[in-house]
């Protein structure tokens, strides 16, 4: 007898724990925002330099359009000083 009434006990306790009444609201869903902000940082200037050339120095024309180049584009982004020797 004490077996049939834990166990019918049990039984009540165990349904009526996950019960609702009514119908449940859900929570609407939030959809998460996300903010992307790129920003270049540019750090060439710090270890590049502008290429010098002596006289003794043998170049071909795409090489010495490529030094020109380069340093045209540091002494735009880089504020290099042309140097005279």
């Amino acid at each position: 007898m004490w077996k049939t009434l834990l166990a019918l006990c049990l039984l009540v306790v165990l349904s009526s724990g996950c019960s609702t009444s009514g119908r449940v609201a859900m929570a609407p869903i939030v959809q998460p925002e996300v903010q992307a902000k790129t920003r270049i940082i540019d750090m060439g200037c710090g270890w590049s330099r502008p290429i010098y050339v002596s006289a003794l120095d043998v170049l071909t024309d795409a090489t010495a359009q490529a030094i020109l180049a380069h340093d045209e584009a540091g002494a735009a982004h880089c504020g290099w000083v042309r140097r005279l020797k």
